[in-house]
Protein backbone atom coordinates (compact mmCIF):
# COMPACT_ATOMS: atom_id res chain seq x y z
CA UNK A 1 0.00 0.00 0.00
CA UNK A 2 1.90 3.42 -1.31
CA UNK A 3 -0.75 5.90 -0.61
CA UNK A 4 -3.54 6.70 2.11
CA UNK A 5 -6.99 7.86 2.05
CA UNK A 6 -7.78 10.29 5.54
CA UNK A 7 -11.77 9.48 4.74
CA UNK A 8 -12.97 7.85 8.31
CA UNK A 9 -9.74 8.51 9.97
CA UNK A 10 -9.38 9.88 13.08
CA UNK A 11 -6.86 12.75 12.86
CA UNK A 12 -6.14 12.13 17.25
CA UNK A 13 -6.63 8.41 17.45
CA UNK A 14 -6.94 6.49 21.05
CA UNK A 15 -3.18 6.04 21.72
CA UNK A 16 -1.55 8.97 20.04
CA UNK A 17 -4.20 11.13 21.63
CA UNK A 18 -3.22 9.48 25.36
CA UNK A 19 0.83 9.40 24.18
CA UNK A 20 0.35 13.30 24.00
CA UNK A 21 -1.29 13.75 26.76
CA UNK A 22 1.23 12.19 29.62
CA UNK A 23 4.22 13.50 27.50
CA UNK A 24 2.97 17.15 28.30
CA UNK A 25 1.96 16.51 31.52
CA UNK A 26 5.15 14.74 32.11
CA UNK A 27 7.49 17.70 30.88
CA UNK A 28 5.19 19.88 33.45
CA UNK A 29 5.15 17.86 36.27
CA UNK A 30 8.79 17.44 36.12
CA UNK A 31 9.07 21.56 35.87
CA UNK A 32 6.25 22.47 38.35
CA UNK A 33 7.69 19.65 40.99
CA UNK A 34 11.66 20.37 40.51
CA UNK A 35 11.61 22.31 43.81
CA UNK A 36 9.82 18.92 45.96
CA UNK A 37 11.14 15.55 43.80
CA UNK A 38 13.79 15.38 40.97
CA UNK A 39 11.72 13.68 38.59
CA UNK A 40 14.57 13.73 35.75
CA UNK A 41 16.80 10.80 37.95
CA UNK A 42 14.19 8.97 38.61
CA UNK A 43 12.45 8.61 35.24
CA UNK A 44 15.38 9.74 33.08
CA UNK A 45 17.64 6.90 31.70
CA UNK A 46 20.66 6.23 32.96
CA UNK A 47 23.86 4.05 32.21
CA UNK A 48 23.47 0.84 34.07
CA UNK A 49 27.12 1.98 35.79
CA UNK A 50 25.66 5.08 37.61
CA UNK A 51 24.23 5.01 40.77
CA UNK A 52 21.28 6.29 39.55
CA UNK A 53 20.34 3.26 37.11
CA UNK A 54 16.86 2.04 37.64
CA UNK A 55 15.68 -0.86 35.52
CA UNK A 56 12.30 1.24 34.59
CA UNK A 57 13.87 3.86 33.33
CA UNK A 58 13.96 1.76 30.09
CA UNK A 59 10.45 2.23 29.57
CA UNK A 60 9.92 5.92 31.48
CA UNK A 61 12.99 7.58 30.01
CA UNK A 62 10.72 8.17 26.36
CA UNK A 63 8.05 10.25 28.27
CA UNK A 64 10.70 13.25 29.74
CA UNK A 65 11.80 15.74 27.45
CA UNK A 66 14.74 18.22 27.90
CA UNK A 67 12.75 21.62 26.69
CA UNK A 68 9.96 22.64 24.93
CA UNK A 69 11.37 22.56 21.81
CA UNK A 70 12.44 18.76 22.20
CA UNK A 71 8.45 18.09 23.27
CA UNK A 72 7.03 20.14 20.58
CA UNK A 73 8.87 18.51 17.81
CA UNK A 74 8.75 14.68 19.06
CA UNK A 75 4.83 15.37 19.43
CA UNK A 76 4.21 16.97 16.45
CA UNK A 77 5.88 14.41 14.68
CA UNK A 78 3.87 11.46 17.21
CA UNK A 79 0.82 13.40 15.75
CA UNK A 80 1.81 13.88 11.83
CA UNK A 81 3.12 9.97 11.11
CA UNK A 82 1.54 8.98 14.45
CA UNK A 83 -2.25 8.80 13.51
CA UNK A 84 -2.01 7.18 10.20
CA UNK A 85 -0.23 4.34 11.67
CA UNK A 86 -2.97 3.64 14.22
CA UNK A 87 -5.89 4.07 11.96
CA UNK A 88 -3.63 1.78 9.78
CA UNK A 89 -2.44 -1.32 12.07
CA UNK A 90 -5.23 -0.22 15.08
CA UNK A 91 -4.66 0.96 18.31
CA UNK A 92 -3.26 -1.91 19.91
CA UNK A 93 -0.58 -2.85 17.25
CA UNK A 94 0.51 0.60 17.35
CA UNK A 95 1.41 0.93 21.36
CA UNK A 96 3.39 -2.29 20.87
CA UNK A 97 5.17 -0.47 18.16
CA UNK A 98 5.43 2.39 20.40
CA UNK A 99 7.03 0.73 22.95
CA UNK A 100 8.86 -1.87 21.10
CA UNK A 101 10.79 0.94 19.28
CA UNK A 102 11.27 3.03 21.96
CA UNK A 103 12.51 -0.26 24.16
CA UNK A 104 14.99 -0.63 21.29
CA UNK A 105 16.47 2.75 21.28
CA UNK A 106 17.43 2.34 24.88
CA UNK A 107 19.04 -0.84 24.38
CA UNK A 108 21.20 0.23 21.73
CA UNK A 109 21.79 3.60 23.06
CA UNK A 110 23.28 1.68 26.38
CA UNK A 111 25.41 -1.10 24.24
CA UNK A 112 27.03 2.18 22.66
CA UNK A 113 27.22 4.07 25.43
CA UNK A 114 28.77 0.17 27.40
CA UNK A 115 31.55 0.16 24.40
CA UNK A 116 32.66 3.60 24.97
CA UNK A 117 32.88 3.16 28.89
CA UNK A 118 34.36 0.31 28.74
CA UNK A 119 36.84 1.91 26.14
CA UNK A 120 37.35 4.75 27.90
CA UNK A 121 38.33 2.61 31.21
CA UNK A 122 41.18 1.00 29.10
CA UNK A 123 42.47 4.03 27.89
CA UNK A 124 42.83 5.36 31.56
CA UNK A 125 44.14 1.63 32.63
CA UNK A 126 46.88 2.23 30.19
CA UNK A 127 47.15 6.11 31.13
CA UNK A 128 47.78 5.37 34.50
CA UNK A 129 51.12 3.21 34.25
CA UNK A 130 52.63 6.31 32.43
CA UNK A 131 51.08 9.35 32.98
CA UNK A 132 52.06 12.52 31.41
CA UNK A 133 51.10 15.64 30.07
CA UNK A 134 50.47 14.75 25.97
CA UNK A 135 48.83 11.76 26.72
CA UNK A 136 46.69 13.36 29.16
CA UNK A 137 45.89 15.76 26.73
CA UNK A 138 44.84 13.25 24.04
CA UNK A 139 42.70 11.69 26.71
CA UNK A 140 40.44 13.92 27.22
CA UNK A 141 40.26 14.98 23.51
CA UNK A 142 39.41 12.03 22.29
CA UNK A 143 37.30 10.78 25.69
CA UNK A 144 35.97 13.66 26.82
CA UNK A 145 35.40 15.84 24.22
CA UNK A 146 33.07 18.68 24.80
CA UNK A 147 32.11 17.20 28.36
CA UNK A 148 34.88 19.04 30.86
CA UNK A 149 35.98 22.34 31.71
CA UNK A 150 38.44 23.82 29.16
CA UNK A 151 39.58 26.26 31.53
CA UNK A 152 40.13 24.29 34.74
CA UNK A 153 41.70 21.45 32.58
CA UNK A 154 43.92 24.03 30.81
CA UNK A 155 45.21 25.25 34.26
CA UNK A 156 45.93 21.34 35.79
CA UNK A 157 47.64 20.96 32.47
CA UNK A 158 49.68 23.98 32.68
CA UNK A 159 51.16 23.17 36.33
CA UNK A 160 51.41 19.56 35.52
CA UNK A 161 53.34 20.16 32.31
CA UNK A 162 55.96 22.25 34.54
CA UNK A 163 56.43 19.61 36.94
CA UNK A 164 55.63 16.26 34.74
CA UNK A 165 57.39 13.73 37.16
CA UNK A 166 55.66 15.23 40.19
CA UNK A 167 54.04 11.90 41.60
CA UNK A 168 51.02 13.95 43.60
CA UNK A 169 50.07 15.51 39.81
CA UNK A 170 49.74 12.21 38.16
CA UNK A 171 48.00 10.52 40.61
CA UNK A 172 45.89 13.98 40.26
CA UNK A 173 45.51 13.77 36.26
CA UNK A 174 44.43 9.99 37.17
CA UNK A 175 42.02 11.04 38.96
CA UNK A 176 40.78 13.32 36.79
CA UNK A 177 40.21 10.76 34.22
CA UNK A 178 38.48 8.45 36.74
CA UNK A 179 36.33 11.49 37.46
CA UNK A 180 35.21 12.39 33.79
CA UNK A 181 33.94 8.35 33.38
CA UNK A 182 32.21 8.10 36.78
CA UNK A 183 30.76 11.84 35.17
CA UNK A 184 29.94 9.89 31.82
CA UNK A 185 28.09 7.48 33.69
CA UNK A 186 25.81 10.08 34.94
CA UNK A 187 24.45 11.90 32.02
CA UNK A 188 21.01 11.18 31.42
CA UNK A 189 19.22 10.51 28.44
CA UNK A 190 15.53 11.44 27.89
CA UNK A 191 12.74 11.68 25.06
CA UNK A 192 10.68 9.91 22.80
CA UNK A 193 12.80 10.27 19.90
CA UNK A 194 13.84 6.99 19.58
CA UNK A 195 9.82 5.54 19.21
CA UNK A 196 9.14 8.54 17.01
CA UNK A 197 12.29 7.70 14.99
CA UNK A 198 10.83 4.03 14.23
CA UNK A 199 7.03 5.66 13.67
CA UNK A 200 9.16 7.63 10.36
CA UNK A 201 10.38 4.55 9.22
CA UNK A 202 7.01 2.75 9.50
CA UNK A 203 5.30 5.05 7.41
CA UNK A 204 8.12 5.09 4.82
CA UNK A 205 8.17 1.47 4.55
CA UNK A 206 4.09 1.27 4.97
CA UNK A 207 3.64 4.11 2.16
CA UNK A 208 6.60 4.64 0.87
CA UNK A 209 5.85 6.58 -2.38
CA UNK A 210 3.60 8.76 -0.46
CA UNK A 211 5.40 12.32 -0.38
CA UNK A 212 5.87 14.30 2.76
CA UNK A 213 6.53 18.24 2.18
CA UNK A 214 10.17 19.57 4.02
CA UNK A 215 9.03 22.53 5.58
CA UNK A 216 5.73 22.40 4.10
CA UNK A 217 7.51 23.53 0.60
CA UNK A 218 9.51 20.72 -0.84
CA UNK A 219 8.13 17.29 -1.41
CA UNK A 220 10.04 14.46 -0.98
CA UNK A 221 8.84 11.14 -0.89
CA UNK A 222 8.69 9.15 2.37
CA UNK A 223 11.03 6.32 1.48
CA UNK A 224 13.74 8.76 0.28
CA UNK A 225 12.92 10.90 3.37
CA UNK A 226 13.82 7.66 5.25
CA UNK A 227 16.82 6.96 3.69
CA UNK A 228 18.20 10.40 4.51
CA UNK A 229 17.33 10.32 7.85
CA UNK A 230 18.83 7.52 8.35
CA UNK A 231 22.39 8.56 6.92
CA UNK A 232 22.60 11.67 8.61
CA UNK A 233 21.73 10.07 12.16
CA UNK A 234 24.51 7.48 11.40
CA UNK A 235 27.18 9.97 10.35
CA UNK A 236 26.24 11.96 12.85
CA UNK A 237 26.59 8.87 14.93
CA UNK A 238 30.02 7.96 13.71
CA UNK A 239 31.49 10.94 13.88
CA UNK A 240 30.57 12.07 16.77
CA UNK A 241 29.20 15.75 16.37
CA UNK A 242 28.52 16.13 20.47
CA UNK A 243 26.14 17.45 20.42
CA UNK A 244 24.60 15.74 23.06
CA UNK A 245 21.52 14.07 20.73
CA UNK A 246 21.48 10.14 21.64
CA UNK A 247 22.15 9.68 17.54
CA UNK A 248 22.57 5.94 17.55
CA UNK A 249 19.20 5.54 20.08
CA UNK A 250 17.30 6.96 17.17
CA UNK A 251 19.34 4.10 14.91
CA UNK A 252 18.10 1.71 17.39
CA UNK A 253 14.52 2.92 17.57
CA UNK A 254 14.22 2.77 13.63
CA UNK A 255 16.39 -0.78 13.95
CA UNK A 256 13.66 -2.44 16.20
CA UNK A 257 11.12 -1.16 14.37
CA UNK A 258 12.36 -2.32 10.97
CA UNK A 259 12.71 -5.88 12.72
CA UNK A 260 9.15 -5.91 14.18
CA UNK A 261 7.39 -4.74 11.07
CA UNK A 262 9.31 -7.74 9.22
CA UNK A 263 8.25 -9.96 11.76
CA UNK A 264 4.98 -9.23 11.61
CA UNK A 265 4.86 -9.28 7.55
CA UNK A 266 6.07 -12.65 7.68
CA UNK A 267 3.60 -14.03 10.38
CA UNK A 268 0.75 -12.48 8.19
CA UNK A 269 2.37 -13.97 5.06
CA UNK A 270 2.50 -17.27 6.67
CA UNK A 271 -1.08 -17.28 7.88
CA UNK A 272 -2.28 -15.90 4.17
CA UNK A 273 0.18 -19.07 2.89
CA UNK A 274 -1.79 -21.51 4.92
CA UNK A 275 -5.46 -20.77 4.23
Amino acid sequence: MDQYSPQGFRFLPTVVKHLLIINVLVFFATIALRRYVDLESLFALYFFKSEMFRPWQYITYMFMHANVEHLFFNMFALWMFGYILENYWGSKRFLIFYIICGLGAAIVHTCVTAFSYYGTASAISVYAQNPNPDDLVNLFQSKFAGHYNIGVFNDFLNQFRLSPGNQTLQAQSIDMANQMLHASANIPTVGASGAIYGILLAFGMMFPNQYIYIYFLLPIKAKWFVVIYIAIELLSGIFGTADGVAHFAHLGGMLFGFILIRYWRKREFQRWDRQ
